[in-house]
């Protein structure tokens, strides 16, 4: 059986084993490392350090999407992306992904060289126009919840993204799932998604769990810090990856990729 890919702009993944996404902020105001990336010289920095300890894919974001945040014009997140991206793009070897609800962004990302669309937003229509012709990879997230049943509102959302998708000719390689968690969902609904990926994993396409450092992974453990949630963290991705994620999104890269090979290991192990 042939094994699936995740394709991103001349980069694939074949989804054999969980990968690891460094997130880049530059922003003074994301909920856990606002500010400490902004500059030009920071965050290239920053996205060599990531690549460094393991990361597989850069996730960088001109705009934070915290409970809260005040949303950016398309404009003002375009030119703090746009005065990190190049070299980023020039000094690491890794695929870019590009953090953004707008199609603007997007595909002026994609003219300078980025490889993957991430977006929130759970890439409408509009989206999927913009970046259709790119071979781009997609990472649609889901970002309702609130539902009778979460897991069928999550499937059904990636079921109609994946046909809506199609009729812009995009093949499901370039499709990567996201549940979305923290964006519309209760506690109990998160974590049951963190548990129980088989519930809306659809064979054959990209999965993606990030739930670094969000509250989930603090409610449980008295609420610590932001900066003190990795081992929480590494708990909620090791149980993603177990159930069937592929890539796990991450602040601290090198522990992140330590923890997901055990994962690996064990899912392996499983059926010895």
């Amino acid at each position: 059986m042939e094994t699936p890919v995740f394709k991103a702009r001349g980069h694939i993944l074949p989804l054999n084993r969980p990968y690891i996404m460094g997130i880049l902020n530059v922003t003074p105001d994301s909920f856990s490392d606002g500010g400490r990336y902004f500059s030009p010289a920071a965050a290239l920095k920053r996205a060599r350090e990531l690549e460094a300890e393991g990361a597989d894919i850069l996730d960088v974001g001109g705009q934070s999407t915290r409970p809260g945040h005040r949303p950016i014009p398309w404009e003002e997140e375009w030119e703090r992306l746009s005065a990190v991206l190049p070299g980023i793009l020039r000094e690491t070897a890794l695929p870019v992904s590009i953090d953004t609800f707008y199609p603007q962004v997007a595909k002026k990302a994609l003219e300078m060289g980025a490889h993957i669309i991430n977006d929130v937003g759970g890439f409408p229509d509009e989206m999927l126009e913009a970046v259709a012709g790119s071979g781009c990879g997609c990472v649609v997230m889901c970002p309702a919840g609130g539902g009778e049943d979460i897991f069928a509102q999550v499937k059904n959302f990636f079921l109609d993204r994946l046909a809506a998708a199609g009729r812009f000719g995009i093949e499901k390689a370039r499709l990567c799932f996201d549940p979305g968690i923290g964006f519309g969902k209760t506690l109990d609904e998160n974590l049951a998604l963190i548990a129980r990926v088989d519930k809306t994993r659809i064979p054959g396409i990209a999965y993606l769990m990030a739930a670094s450092r969000k509250r989930v992974t603090g409610a449980p453990c008295g609420d610590p810090p932001f900066n003190e949630r990795l081992p929480a963290t590494i708990a909620a991705h090791t149980a993603a990856i177990l159930g069937g994620a592929d890539i796990v999104r991450v602040h601290d890269a090198a522990p992140g990729k330590q923890a997901a090979l055990m994962a690996a290991a064990l899912k392996r192990a499983y059926s010895f």
